[in-house]
């Protein structure tokens, strides 16, 4: 029967403590996570600028789904870089460079005379998005204590719907101006958020993680005084930091020389070659809750909402884009929500229950669509209020548990050494299915209806709520350095006195041996 240790008395709730909000580590995640402002406004905007800019440049359905998709697909070429990136120059400055490639690409967008210049807007765009995607969770969780840790690193979800939310409120403001120029006011907006995103990250400390990776001790543990509760817990995360990098515990220098593999090298090989059982469960767990998040569809909703709407009977384009803004602050109300819910339920309790009512309200959706389509105008007003109701309540589900909780997961259970590279790939399996979903949305909806392919998200929410149940354990109140542990179990060999550990089979959180009371 394995001890605790001061790391598990210290950095683990107990059922009657409430976890401690501390200001410095709040304000830090909250400057990085602003980054993720940049992905919300982009997808909700272009939901709304796309009404104008298929009849400003006459553009095919074929053009605009293309359009509308394809950022998710280019955003993978920055995901991919951000990795090394993140481990060569720091977190803080990659998130500048997110920032500034953005930039960018939002000017190109705004100024565009055609459709080719828009689309090099939109590929720009989406290098600083993946950028962005990839580098905001895991400085969030990196620099967050373990005590709220599922607080600050739902930030960047929250960000998200921000963006969202005001990209929306951009589409309804500009819709009465003139065709040719709404659509390039509303994306060329896109070029504020990145500015004050430079602002914050200039003021922003560095990962402390990423500074012992690079031997920088003294910068490091006066960044974890600050971002920690209390002065002990500064000393063990610094300590349980070191014993991942390599370094010795009792090291007290403030500058130290680190191997080549601290510096990123080599991690590829661990991840996907030779990697050992927990690596790779850990890997699949971090790119399959990320693959589910976009299966689901909610890519579609955002994007396709005001095609929604007016598949449900909505005409007019005040009345479309005002039923996206509700959508909008739905999605913003629900997520602030979760935040606070993160570390005092759990992340299994909110991703089970946010996954059933996506379950329940896609098929409400479907359902819905499809009566829309076979009932006349004066029978249908139900079937119309029951879209509506379940595109909210689909929206509100998806943020409470589906929304956040990615973000928070996949960078808290990869080990540090394999973290930016990892996020990399779920980041990767993100980008890609939302991509392919968005582009093939219109063409899907026309082969199987609109309501059948509502009915077909619902079966991928179904497998993710499986998925969930039966593979991911609860990571509440744990360190960085210990999640490895939690996808394993020991067990005692026939001898008695060595140990092997085996794959936790049922998901539901059973730990190391040093945890076990």
């Amino acid at each position: 029967m394995g001890k605790s240790t001061a790391s598990d008395v210290s950095m683990a709730p107990t059922a009657t403590e409430r976890p401690r909000r501390n200001k410095y580590a709040f304000a830090c995640t909250m400057l990085a996570s602003m980054a993720s402002i940049l992905l919300g406004y982009d997808i909700s905007v272009i939901s709304g600028a796309a009404l104008f800019i298929k009849d400003d440049l006459k553009l095919s359905d074929t053009k605009i789904e293309i359009l509308m998709g394809i950022l998710s697909l280019y955003s993978l070429i920055g995901s991919a870089l951000a990795g090394r990136t993140s481990d060569w120059i720091g977190r803080r400055y990659t998130l500048i460079l997110a920032a500034m490639i953005f930039f960018v690409g939002a000017l190109v967008m705004g100024l565009a005379p055609n459709y080719a210049t828009l689309m090099v807007g939109r590929f720009v765009a989406g290098i600083g998005v993946g950028y962005a995607l990839m580098i905001a969770p895991v400085y969030t969780a990196e620099v967050a204590p373990a005590s709220c840790r599922g607080f600050l690193t739902s930030f960047p979800e929250v960000f998200i719907n921000v963006g969202i939310l005001i990209g929306y409120i951009s589409n309804f403001a500009f819709a009465k101006l003139p065709e040719h120029l709404s659509w390039r006011l509303m994306l060329g907006v896109g070029v504020v958020p990145p500015i004050f995103l430079v602002i914050g990250a200039l003021a922003m400390p560095e990962s402390p993680r990423w500074l012992v990776m690079q031997g920088r001790l003294g910068e490091a543990r006066k960044v974890l005084a600050k971002t920690s509760d209390s002065e002990e817990e500064s000393e063990i995360r610094l300590s349980d930091i070191k014993e991942a990098v390599g370094i010795p515990k009792h090291c007290t220098d403030d500058v130290v020389q680190v191997s080549k593999r601290s510096h990123g090298e080599g991690v590829w090989k661990e991840l996907l070659i030779r990697p050992t059982p927990s690596i790779r469960r850990i890997l699949i767990a971090a790119i399959g809750i990320h693959f589910f998040q976009q299966a689901s569809g909610i890519s579609v909703v955002v994007l396709y909402s005001p095609k929604i709407f007016q598949k449900a009977g909505i005409k007019t384009r005040k009345g479309l884009l005002g039923a996206t803004v509700a959508v909008g602050f739905t999605k913003t109300i629900f997520i602030l929500v979760a935040t606070f819910l993160l570390d005092k339920i759990g992340r299994r309790p909110l991703l089970l229950s946010s996954s059933f009512g996506m379950i329940m309200s896609l098929l409400g959706l479907g359902f819905g669509l499809t009566m829309v389509n076979h009932n006349t105008e004066k029978k249908r007003v139900w079937a119309i209020d029951l879209c509506i109701a379940t595109v909210l309540s689909f929206v509100g589900s998806f943020s409470i548990g589906m929304g956040p909780l990615p973000w928070v997961y996949s960078p808290e259970i990869l080990p540090m050494k394999l973290r930016a590279q990892g996020m990399s790939l779920a980041v990767a399996a993100n980008c890609v299915t939302s991509g392919v979903i968005s582009m093939t949305f219109l063409s899907l909806s026309k082969a199987i209806t609109i309501g059948g392919t509502f009915f077909l998200f619902a079966g991928f929410a179904t497998l993710s709520w499986i998925f969930f149940y039966t593979f991911l354990p609860e990571t509440r109140g744990r360190t960085l350095e210990e999640m490895e542990n939690l996808f394993f179990k020991p067990k005692d060999e026939k001898d008695g006195n060595n140990q092997h550990v085996e794959l936790l089979g049922n998901g539901r959180g059973a730990i190391s041996g040093r945890d076990q009371l």
